[in-house]
């Protein structure tokens, strides 16, 4: 089994150290620990799985830290202990691939001090509105699980060039016509990750680092936040790491108001069949704005396309400023489609967040002109002030 890669998410507490006996209760959220484990006996020792699960979690929570604990376990569950192995399982796969990759030797490690004799975790992905038959921990599953090798960075601008004169946004094309407009700015390098973002960040990274055909355990990946949070920054990036990774890869960025321009554009000009066929070569589609994907045959021209692009194994990314569930023009269908693989949101920045963008937006300036200077008082009151997006 992998070990945790501790500088792709958050700098874990040292081990030894941050776990005690007593299960470290400082920040346990006893409520959500009881909803989140069931009270099962094993074979063998009789084991109170309400009581222990409490316990590794409070570890597991002291050990790598609230933040940490909250993004990437908030949702896990205790499912049994068969004197041997503990099955948990966890929301999606995406989730259950991280934990697995990153934080094993930390969930073990806990375990181990709460429950005698263990010698294995088992993580499983829940199914909604059922029990899954789990597998023997001997099993090895088929699904990809996510590596250990730090995520790629793409060649981004260097950054004395970031504040200057804006870079003209180079139109992604794919199948014989153009998408929007994406800018070169807007890459992973200069997406400042915190609390709010992580989890989005991790999956967009995921998606763009992934090579084509291999799967990257969730398809589509559906990102929402209010306005200017990050959402088309995000899109964006994966375009350009794709871009750079996959040079032979045909990737499209439309924004819902583009695709249904195009869309009517092929109507009046009797070329509807030739706009379906565009569809067909395209490896990775990104829809951005979908709440603004309006006119009953483009809402059924959409889902055509995004459901023959998901049943033939290729990637879609969809942004938006809702949740799928509350988009209203999508049919139960595209809506049930669409949470298949990852929803995550982009909470509005906290004060550290909010921090760290003025910082680097400070060294971004002062690259470009060495003068420049905001002193540190003043950052730390325009992260408490501004508090609104974008």
């Amino acid at each position: 089994m992998k070990t945790k890669d501790n500088d792709q998410v958050t700098p874990s507490v040292e081990a030894d150290n941050a776990v005690s006996a007593g299960g470290g209760s400082a920040g346990r959220r006893e409520g959500d620990d009881v909803r989140r484990t069931a009270k099962i006996v094993a074979a063998g020792d009789k084991v109170d799985l309400d009581a222990s699960g409490q316990k590794i979690r409070a570890m597991l929570r002291g050990r790598l830290g609230e933040e940490v604990f909250v993004h990437w376990f908030n949702s896990l569950e205790f499912d049994r202990f068969d004197g041997k192995t503990l099955f948990v399982s966890v929301a999606v796969k995406f989730l259950r691939n991280w934990i697995q990759s990153h934080y094993f030797d930390d969930m073990l490690a806990c375990a181990r001090l709460e429950l005698k004799n263990i010698e294995n975790i088992d993580i499983s992905v829940r199914q909604p509105g059922a029990i899954r038959a789990r597998k023997p921990a001997t099993s090895v599953e088929d699904d990809a699980v996510v590596t250990e090798r730090p995520v790629a960075r793409p060649q981004s601008t260097p950054i004395g060039h970031v504040i200057g004169a804006r870079p003209q946004p180079t139109p992604t094309t794919a199948a014989g016509f153009e998408g929007s407009p994406i800018d070169p700015r807007y890459t992973f390098d200069s997406f400042v990750v915190g609390a709010a973002n992580r989890m989005a960040h991790a999956g967009a990274s995921q998606v763009a680092e992934t090579l084509l055909g291999d799967g990257c355990g969730f398809n589509p990946l559906y990102i929402h936040s209010a306005v200017g949070l990050g959402k088309t920054h995000l899109l964006q990036a994966i375009a350009w790491e794709v871009r750079r990774r996959t040079p032979q890869a045909q990737v499209l960025y439309l924004t819902a108001e583009q695709f249904r321009f195009r869309f009517v554009e092929a109507l009046q000009s009797k070329g509807a069949l030739a706009f379906k066929d565009r569809f067909r070569s395209i490896d990775m589609l990104l829809i951005d704005d979908l709440e603004f994907l309006h006119g009953q045959h483009t809402e059924q021209e959409f889902d055509h396309i995004i459901n023959a692009m998901l049943d033939g194994g290729k990637q879609v990314v969809v942004a938006s400023a809702r949740a799928p569930n509350a988009v209203d023009r999508l049919s139960d269908r595209m809506r049930t489609r669409l949470q298949r693989g990852l929803v995550t949101e982009l909470a509005a920045p906290d004060y550290e967040l909010r921090r760290k963008i003025i910082d680097r937006r400070v060294q971004e300036k002062r690259h470009a002109d060495p003068s420049f200077e905001v002193p540190r008082d003043v950052q730390d009151l325009l992260a408490e002030r501004l508090t609104e997006n974008g």
